[in-house]
């Protein structure tokens, strides 16, 4: 979703369940990889040594996201030992700002696996929620069994609202104007729009990382 789309209430999704390409396919794929279907970064971001940093951009109110996430979260789990993976939730309009808290604290919780998924189907699935209203998204945690008291102290704690304004420095650093996107080990970014199609940007990542990993 781009920057001017973002605040979009998409009717369906038309995206279909995302699939992993095939290993052969992976392989041909990144062998035509071209300039197109990614961006470097002029000036390189500060990442951490021995690692190759992952980072996927995302809004939980954006239906590309959620059409995304099951593709993403498989690919991410087959990851190899030295690449490092993290979401970051990014906020083009200030009223979205709590979509980054409402991560941050999940993850204080230890809960992404648990919720981060549930929050997703909460918004684009039978629901319809919008989580823009500190009172709606405590009582969603409520019905999945966190402690709404400790949340609330979580959502407007100074470590979650720290996270929320790196995690938009960092999206300003990479000039992200849509996401989903992957940003690679500080140096470059795809998305499905530059690489043609949401798991072909995991095929193009998969590219980048290993580019990264022999130090281009």
């Amino acid at each position: 979703m781009k920057r001017r789309d973002f605040s979009a209430r998409l009717a369906g999704l038309g995206l279909g369940a995302s699939t992993l390409a095939t290993p052969l396919l992976a392989q041909a794929q990144a062998k035509a990889l071209s300039e197109s279907d990614y961006v470097r970064l002029s000036q390189p971001l500060s990442v951490e040594k021995g690692k190759v940093e992952v980072v996927e951009f995302f809004w939980y109110g954006c239906p590309h996201c959620f059409a995304f996430e099951p593709a993403l979260d498989a690919w991410q789990k087959k990851l190899p030992a030295d690449v490092a993976f993290r979401r970051v939730p990014v906020a083009f309009r200030e009223s979205y700002t709590i979509h980054q808290r409402l991560f941050y604290a999940i993850e204080a919780l230890g809960k992404v696996e648990d919720l981060h998924r549930k929050v997703f189907q909460a918004i684009h699935g039978g629901e319809r929620k919008r989580f823009e209203k500190e009172d709606e998204i405590l009582e969603f945690v409520g019905k999945n069994g966190v402690d709404t008291a400790k949340f609330k102290e979580l959502l407007s704690s100074f470590t979650v609202s720290t996270k929320a304004k790196q995690a938009s420095r960092l999206a300003e650093a990479y000039k992200i104007d849509g996401v989903p996107a992957l940003g690679i080990g500080g140096k470059y970014y795809t998305s499905g729009q530059q690489a043609g199609s949401p798991d072909r940007s995991l095929v193009v990542a998969d590219a980048l990382i290993d580019r990264v990993r022999k130090g281009g």
